[in-house]
């Protein structure tokens, strides 16, 4: 049977203030909708696997201190169909995770694995995508099957997926290797090139086979792995992954599973996701999601710009006025507790900032 899992453990922390360690970026209402009001990427992305797959074949692995919240966003997901990490572990530990508790419901199950923090258009295109991922393990049940998103420019933030032969399932090819971030002549040379596709971070692949590969490459995760699900479900189960989930070694599933993987011929295959591809990690990438006055600002909330152009300016009390004059190219940030400002060319800094001001004044402001 074909599953889903959305990933949504992240915190966001480059969308800071407005994502907090206790409310992150998945959770907050950012995507603008068509005559008002807007919703979170979260929700998104759940309403996104329901045009593919039944609302009790979707799964979400988040933080354990996001259970409630998660639950109040997404009140058609099943109450057991919700993954807990007691601690974040990285990628190869909450995919694992997800893939144990999946198959341990459906030995046979087709797992997809998807990003909470993804804009995606049209989402037809989408559910095509991936509908032929899942094709791909009728034809190669050992596959691991990553979407790679077609580039339309030469993006440095990106890692690459260099993209070979293609395959007996139309839409789907060979994966030769996969790339990491590269400097700006190396991501001119591959978008010349037209085989190379971005790294969504998106996979489709057996819950059986992940863990079988968790087993060759990341033994000790396994392992523990293997104990949390040996656990009855309920009371028992979470005691055990209480105990043993911190203990894994913390590590991405690109490193532990694919990497290694790409080095066997015929092992990963790509299919090209070819759509409008918005991966919402910094202010710069949320301005796509906000709307845009006339002078080029992107705005949320009570906003008066005057002689300001190429901004981006949120606040999230109604009551709050932000106020601009001959303001260019900035973040603008206002919650209850802090207002941020810096140039949009700063904006990789926020996290750098967070980490700043968590070390002067605590936690209450993280």
């Amino acid at each position: 049977m074909r599953h889903a899992v959305i990933m949504a453990g992240g915190s966001g922390t480059r969308l800071w203030p407005l994502s907090r360690a206790e409310r992150p970026k998945q959770l907050l209402d950012v995507v603008a909708e068509e005559g008002g009001g807007a919703h979170s990427l979260l929700a998104e992305a759940f309403a996104r696997l329901q045009a593919v797959l039944p609302t009790a074949q979707i799964w979400v692995c988040t933080a354990a201190r996001y259970a409630d919240q998660v639950r109040a966003a997404l009140p058609e997901l099943g109450a057991d169909r919700l993954v807990l990490e007691p601690t974040a572990r990285d990628t190869a530990n909450a995919v694992g995770l997800a893939a144990a508790l999946v198959a341990d419901v459906d030995p046979d199950a087709e797992l997809a694995v998807v990003s909470a923090d993804h804009v995606i258009r049209p989402v037809d295109r989408f559910a095509a995508a991936l509908r032929t991922a899942y094709d791909v393990l009728a034809d190669r049940p050992d596959a691991l099957v990553t979407l790679g998103i077609s580039p339309t420019a030469p993006a440095t933030g990106f890692g690459y997926v260099h993209r070979g032969a293609p395959t007996e399932v139309p839409g789907a090819a060979e994966v030769v290797a996969f790339r990491e971030k590269p400097d700006r002549a190396t991501a001119e040379a591959y978008l010349a090139s037209g085989e190379y596709l971005w790294n969504s971070g998106m996979f489709v692949w057996r819950a059986r086979t992940v863990l079988d590969a968790l087993a060759e490459h990341l033994p000790e995760s396994a392992a523990g792995l293997t104990r949390v699900v040996a656990a009855p479900a309920g009371p028992a189960r979470d005691e055990v992954l209480a105990e043993v989930f911190p203990t894994l070694p913390k590590i991405s599933v690109d490193y532990a599973v694919l990497e290694p993987a790409a080095a066997e011929p015929g092992r990963v295959v790509v299919v090209d996701l070819d759509v409008s591809w918005l991966d919402v990690g910094s202010w710069p990438a949320l301005a796509h999601t906000l709307d845009a006055d006339g002078a080029g600002n992107a705005v949320r909330g009570l906003v008066v710009a005057l002689d300001s152009t190429g901004n981006v300016v949120l606040s999230d009390d109604p009551a709050h006025l932000v106020a601009l004059v001959g303001v260019r190219d900035s973040v603008v940030v206002h919650t209850a507790d802090v207002t941020m400002v810096c140039p949009i060319a700063d904006a990789e800094q926020v996290k750098r900032l967070l980490g700043e001001v968590t070390g002067r004044l605590g936690a209450a402001y993280g």
